[in-house]
C-alpha cells in the first residue's frame, strides 16, 4: 500500500511540474526564479536619457539613469537597463491627437520583454503617477494597460495577432507604432494597420496628458523620437 501511495504522488508531482506543455505566454507572472536570474543590467557606457527628456522607472530601488540611450542620425539607440518611461513636457497632448515612433527590435531578449508608446500621463514624477501604454514584443503579441500609481490593470491583455509580426531568427524586426485617440475612440497601430481598438467612455479613459515611450528591461532598441500630431 506505501509502495502504491509513493507511485502516484511521484505521476502527480510529474504531471503538475510539466505544465500544460507549449503555447503562447498569456502574460501570467513569472515563476520568481525565472526573475531572480533576470536582472536588470546596466550598459557598458551607461549615459542615461537624451537631453530635453525625463525618465521614470519602474522600481523604486532603480534609476533610469542606468539605461543607454545613443544618437544615431534621427533615431536613438536603446539598451536597457532597467524597465522604464521616457517623456517631454512638449508632448503633452489633449483631445483627438496620434502619437507614432518606429521603433527596432536589434537584438532578441532572454525572454519576451515589449516595448512601446506611453499615453495620458500624468504625475509622471509623483506617487499619484498616471498613464496608459502600448506595447508590442519581438513574440508577435500586443499589450495595452492602465496604470495607477503602482497598480496596473490590462484594458488589452498579452494576445498574439498578424498586425504584430514577429521577430526574424536574429530577434530583429522593426514596428511602427500609433496611438489615434479621436472622439471616443483609442485606436492601436502597427505598421499602418489597426490591431486593436478601446472605447474611452467603456473604460473611463482619461487620454489627456504627457505622451512618451515605453521599454521594458535588458532590450537593445533602435528608435524614432516620439512624434505628436495635433
Amino acid at each position: 500500500m506505501r509502495i502504491t501511495v509513493l507511485i502516484a504522488g511521484l505521476l502527480f508531482s510529474a504531471c503538475t511540474s510539466s505544465g500544460s506543455g507549449g503555447g503562447i505566454d498569456t502574460g501570467a507572472a513569472a515563476p520568481a526564479a525565472q526573475s531572480d536570474a533576470d536582472p536588470d543590467l546596466t550598459p557598458t557606457g551607461a549615459s542615461g536619457l537624451p537631453a530635453g527628456y525625463l525618465g521614470r522607472a519602474d522600481k523604486a530601488n532603480t534609476n533610469v539613469s542606468d539605461a543607454k540611450y545613443v544618437v544615431s542620425g534621427n533615431s536613438w539607440e536603446i539598451t536597457t537597463g532597467p524597465a522604464h518611461i521616457i517623456y517631454a513636457a512638449k508632448d503633452a497632448a489633449t483631445g483627438n491627437y496620434t502619437i507614432s515612433s518606429t521603433i527596432e527590435q536589434l537584438a532578441a531578449p532572454r525572454h519576451r520583454e515589449a516595448f512601446g508608446l506611453m499615453f495620458g500621463g500624468q504625475n509622471l514624477a509623483a506617487p499619484t503617477q498616471k498613464y496608459m501604454y502600448f506595447v508590442v514584443a519581438g513574440t508577435g503579441e500586443m499589450l495595452v494597460k492602465h496604470r495607477d500609481g503602482d497598480a496596473t490593470r490590462d484594458l488589452i491583455a498579452w494576445r498574439k495577432t498578424e498586425s504584430v509580426p514577429v521577430a526574424d531568427a536574429q530577434g530583429k524586426q522593426t514596428y511602427r507604432l500609433e496611438v489615434r485617440v479621436s472622439g471616443d475612440s483609442v485606436k492601436f497601430v502597427v505598421n499602418n494597420v489597426v490591431a486593436g481598438a478601446l472605447s474611452k467612455s467603456a473604460l473611463q479613459l482619461q487620454t489627456d496628458g504627457i505622451a512618451g515611450l515605453r521599454v521594458n528591461h535588458n532590450l537593445s532598441l533602435k528608435a524614432t523620437p516620439l512624434v505628436v500630431t495635433r
